[in-house]
């Protein structure tokens, strides 16, 4: 009998490389709607990889360093620094 999981998985993985605009944010799309993940305006220029697994989010500095990590919220188009 197949046990049951606490963690739900999901197969979409995608890794994206991106640069924080002037206003401190990086985009992403998720189910095709655009979202804006607050990063702060003093990494405004700074490259970045977006790694996604579903609407786990992790953002890494190009050189491997953890930035940010959050859980998406599908209802809101403007993931503040502080929401996550």
């Amino acid at each position: 009998m197949p046990r049951t999981l606490e963690h739900s998985y999901t197969r979409e993985l995608r890794v994206r490389h991106d640069k924080v605009d002037q206003h401190g944010t990086v985009t992403i799309r998720y189910k095709s709607k655009l979202h804006h993940i607050g990063m702060g305006r003093a990494l405004n220029g700074t490259r970045v990889i977006l790694l996604v697994a579903g609407r786990q989010i992790r953002v890494l500095h190009e050189h491997g360093e953890l930035l940010r990590q959050l859980t998406l919220d599908p209802s809101r188009d403007c993931q503040r620094r502080g929401a996550a």
